[in-house]
């Protein structure tokens, strides 16, 4: 997980340093920024891919005329980098970052529908003078805007957007009834007036102070004809398939393990792509009736993965919701929050 933010129509570099600042917890390990005359990017940096200082964000071209603030993870990356390079684009890093840069360059807006990943980036293109951002398929990485006037402000979460004090804290009523109605807020809408989030599968393209939104993917719609025997080979297939690109990696990888059907896939299929045991991470309660831990045992030792699970009374979600809570930009409805929560700072002490 990274961070990203910009500002564009306004020279602040205090302001634009607050909000990378308060986004700090998403990306550790570098801060960044660009600075044009008419917008300010920050980036903060979890190194994943390319470790070195080539990995730094933000991004650009070859004559730097294209800059680029990224979180999330191209899959495709390799693949679309030798495509591009045949195409003439020279590379300086190893990034999947730097692939979307080029690949803007080849393809304008239209590059999106190249990436298979987990995406929200922000391009400032200086030749064209306009921002272009755009977030993935089904919306995995968050993206939020404000936009009045000649200001435009964006960034991975509200908090950093709420760092400019002129922009009013106003609840949205639509969607604090959508709130209530669904237990999230669904996009565009945000708990706060003015502040929208990007829908999933769409792009932004900001000139001249217009903003032009438009959706390049949806699911697609018509009734699937084909024989179940087919349709389960093709979804073990894609399965595989998606979890090996998820396993590409600099760093060391892990998985939570419930012991329920999604994770135990995701396990199973992991194993069989990987010739050192997967790591596991469960998270058991004292209380029996909400615990699971015995069930990940068992799908632990079927696939025999380097196993870590750690027992915690029910007592230990209560100091949880203030420090949480501040993390969390909108009302938030599922409490499976805190175990989540507590099962990745397990996670963090060996992946």
């Amino acid at each position: 997980m990274c961070g990203i933010c910009g500002v564009y129509g306004l020279e602040d570099k205090k302001l634009i340093k607050a909000m990378n600042a308060k986004i700090s917890l998403r990306g550790p390990d570098q801060e960044g920024y660009f600075f044009d005359k008419k917008i300010m990017l920050g980036h903060r940096r979890l190194s994943i891919i390319d470790l070195s200082e080539r990995g730094r964000q933000p991004m650009h071209n070859e004559d730097e005329t294209v800059w680029i603030v990224f979180n999330g993870e191209i899959y495709n990356f390799l693949n679309l980098k030798e495509e591009l390079e045949q195409k003439g684009h020279r590379f300086y890093s190893e990034t999947d970052t730097e692939v979307i840069v080029h690949a803007y360059e080849e393809y304008g807006v239209d590059c999106v529908k190249y990436f298979n990943g987990m995406f929200a980036f922000a391009i400032w293109d200086s030749n064209k003078k306009q921002v272009f951002l755009a977030r993935d398929r089904l919306g995995v990485k968050p993206l939020v805007y404000y936009k009045e006037d000649k200001k435009f402000l964006f960034a991975s979460e509200i908090k950093a957007i709420l760092e400019d004090k002129t922009i009013h804290r106003e609840v949205n009523t639509e969607a604090l009834s959508q709130f209530i109605a669904f237990e999230y807020v669904p996009a565009p809408l945000t708990m706060f007036k003015n502040i929208y989030k990007l829908p999933a599968g769409h792009y932004a393209v900001l000139k001249e102070n217009k903003l032009h939104i438009e959706k390049y993917w949806d699911v697609p719609e018509g009734e699937i004809k084909k024989d179940e025997h087919v349709l389960v080979a093709e979804t073990r297939r894609l399965l595989t398939d998606s979890i090996q690109k998820r396993m590409i990696s600099d760093v060391p990888l892990g998985a939570f393990l419930s012991g329920g059907i999604d994770s135990s896939t995701v396990v199973a299929t992991m194993s069989k792509s990987s010739e050192q045991p997967i790591k596991t991470f469960s998270i058991g309660f004292t209380e029996k009736s909400y615990d699971e831990s015995s069930a990940a045992r068992l799908v632990a030792e079927k696939f025999k993965t380097d196993h870590h699970e750690k027992m915690v009374e029910p007592r230990a979600i209560i100091p949880l919701f203030d420090k949480l809570i501040p993390e969390i930009d909108e009302p938030f409805g599922d409490l499976s929050i805190f175990p989540t929560y507590l099962v990745s700072q397990f996670a963090r002490t060996k992946v």
